[in-house]
Order: C-alpha cells, then sequence, then structure tokens
C-alpha cells in the first residue's frame, strides 16, 4: 500500500498539508485523512490536495498527531521565509497574513471579495497557482 506524501507547511496562527500523492491513495486511506482532518474542525480542499487546521502547531507535534492515528505517512516540513505582509482586516481570517490563508478560502475570495485588498488576494493567488 502508497503511504500518504505530506508536505507540512506552518503558519502563525494555523498548519497546512499538501498530500503530494492524493491520487495514488485507496478510499480508506482519503476517508482516514478525512476524518483525521474533521476531528480537528479543519478544511480539506481536494482541488489543490491540502488540508489546513486552524491551530499552531510545531511540525514535530504534527509528526507525534500522525503516529497516534491510524495514518501511514511520509512527512516532510515546508520552511517559509515570513515577510513583513498585508494582513485580512475582515472576517473569520482577521489579522491573519494573506499568505496564511487556506486555499478554499483564498479560492471563496477570488469569487466573492469585492473590496479594497482584491489586488493583494490577486497576487497571492496568482502565486499560489490558484
Amino acid at each position: 500500500m502508497v503511504k500518504a506524501n505530506f508536505i507540512f507547511t506552518q503558519y502563525s496562527k494555523s498548519f497546512s498539508v499538501y498530500i503530494k500523492n492524493l491520487e495514488k491513495l485507496t478510499v480508506e486511506q482519503i476517508q482516514e485523512i478525512e476524518n483525521f482532518v474533521k476531528l480537528r474542525k479543519g478544511i480539506f480542499d481536494f482541488n489543490t490536495y491540502t488540508f489546513t487546521i486552524q491551530k499552531k502547531i510545531e511540525f514535530l507535534e504534527f509528526v507525534e498527531l500522525i503516529q497516534h492515528s491510524n495514518i501511514q505517512a511520509k512527512l516532510s516540513e515546508h520552511i517559509i521565509q515570513v515577510k513583513s505582509q498585508p494582513r485580512v482586516g475582515f472576517g473569520q481570517y482577521k489579522g491573519m497574513q494573506y499568505n496564511e490563508l487556506p486555499d478554499s478560502y483564498m479560492l471563496w475570495l477570488k469569487s466573492n471579495y469585492r473590496g479594497q485588498d482584491r489586488d493583494i488576494i490577486d497576487k497571492e493567488l496568482s502565486r499560489r497557482g490558484l
């Protein structure tokens, strides 16, 4: 059986995980990952192969969580260079930097947001290839 290949990225108030080989996993493996995310009140985005959980944890804490679950996975950490970035001034993610937002929320903003931060959002969407 193929192991899930997780790439962990930590942000200031959350973390996201890209599943590099999602299309090679069995239905049962994907369901285990979905349950893991759901138990932690996270968001699983099949379009981008990522899940995001609104809790700040370190990579080693994430490794322990996965080891205590039924998920068989290879884990690696993606380290991002954080520069001073514009912050969201509204809604559920108020105060977070745009580069920290889940892909699913960025896609929602793409379709629904028409405010003054539109240029920032478009640049971030372009950077992510969304």
